[in-house]
């Protein structure tokens, strides 16, 4: 018999999937604590139920900190890419936060934290922990007693 040649299989450089939910985090420059006031809750949910519209991308839950948020996203029709939204948000929010609160610029660190979620299942563990991030900051006792929090569009 002759030899066979094995190959060892590799891992793919690039993955494709369909419309992938995306897990962001993004934080205030230099960590400032001024993202939990209502006028800021204001301004950032009301540009993340914008977003659709603006700029094809669907938030779903999301989780607003002292100093950093957390959210779920999915681009609904590639209008722009993922950075491109990101930072379009990030633009529009910091002016009007900047406005409002009176605090300097720049209001956001450069850049941004993301994960591609691989299943349902995925999207649920993510949540859990996000959603205990108050507990655990000792901000509150319970989940259901942090204000900031929600869900925008059905993802």
């Amino acid at each position: 018999m002759g030899s066979v040649n094995h190959k060892r299989l590799t891992r793919l450089r690039h993955l494709f999937v369909n419309q992938p939910l995306y897990f962001i985090t993004t934080c205030v420059n230099d960590r400032k604590p001024v993202l939990t006031s209502d006028s800021a809750d204001r301004i950032l949910v009301g540009e993340w139920k914008r977003a659709l519209v603006r700029h094809g991308w669907a938030i779903g839950r999301y989780v607003i900190m002292p100093d950093h948020v957390h959210f779920f996203c999915r681009s609904a029709h590639s209008m722009i890419s993922l950075s491109d939204f990101i930072g379009k948000w990030k633009q529009w929010t910091s002016k009007r936060i900047i406005q409002m609160l009176d605090v300097k610029a720049p209001f956001w660190q450069e850049g941004f934290f993301d994960h591609v979620l691989r299943s349902d299942e995925s999207y649920g563990e993510k949540w859990q922990y996000v959603m205990n991030n108050p507990v655990r900051a000792g901000l509150v006792q319970n989940t259901e007693e942090w204000k900031y929090q929600g869900n925008i569009d059905f993802l």
